[in-house]
């Protein structure tokens, strides 16, 4: 069996706001493996994104152990977890946050920069090939106001593979577009995943997309529902 991307046990969560304690997430275990992608689903203030940014890295449990890698992530300093986010894992957020003033082509490139100009560089033909596998090869030059929301999250897919990350987090990716759209950068992910062995990690709403993900993954009021192993549709 695979080694997994990622893998969370008994985690919990619990924010402290002075003597007032809320807690969030209780006993989180589950791991994940290269290739896979897995949907989380749950109502709203059920912790399934806090979930999602503490695999992230863009925040710490207050119980139990991450796994990135089969590397302990859970109390990386500051420094070390963000070169962690930025060479292992990606991020897909519902909206695209592309930098205007900067092309298609340089905004997919931004966390290759990141690393270095040279590794930039490095990166680039891959990019493009890559831009061009999403119906883009025309849009290399062009910003992005001049894109529909549509494409706009097509490059925001794009950059997310650019690091070759281990994982790739999207939370809501497809909440923002219409259903046509929707379904276009829903299918665009699968297939990434299929073809670069790169796992996926969907928050949804949207239960039609999550049936189709390999695995699903609920949540209700902060704890797992069901047999987080479970087939295909959380069979």
């Amino acid at each position: 069996m695979a080694q997994p991307v990622v893998e969370l046990d008994r985690v919990g969560k619990t924010y402290y706001n002075g003597d007032v304690e809320t807690p969030v997430l209780f006993d989180i275990s589950f791991s994940i493996v290269p290739g896979e992608f897995v949907a989380i689903v749950g109502g709203s203030g059920s912790g399934k994104t806090t979930l999602l940014n503490l695999m992230g890295l863009l925040d710490r449990p207050t119980a139990g152990v991450i796994r990135v890698e089969s590397q302990e992530v859970s109390q990386l300093d500051e420094l070390e977890r963000a070169k962690a986010r930025r060479d292992r894992l990606g991020f897909i957020f519902q909206f695209h946050y592309l930098l205007p003033e900067f092309t298609v082509l340089e905004n997919a490139l931004m966390p290759c920069r990141m690393r270095g100009r040279e590794f930039e560089k490095s990166q680039e033909p891959r990019m493009r090939e890559l831009l061009k596998a999403v119906g883009l090869e025309d849009k290399l030059k062009v910003r992005p106001p001049q894109l529909s929301g549509g494409q706009q999250q097509r490059v925001a897919v794009v950059r997310s593979l650019a690091n070759e990350p281990a994982v790739v987090f999207a939370d809501e990716p497809t909440g923002n577009l219409d259903s046509k759209s929707g379904r276009l950068v829903f299918d665009l992910m699968k297939r990434l995943s299929r073809e670069s062995g790169t796992a996926f990690v969907m928050v949804t709403h949207d239960d039609n997309f999550a049936l189709e993900a390999d695995r699903v993954i609920r949540i209700r009021d902060g704890r797992l529902v069901g047999a987080p192993t479970g087939l295909k549709g959380g069979e």
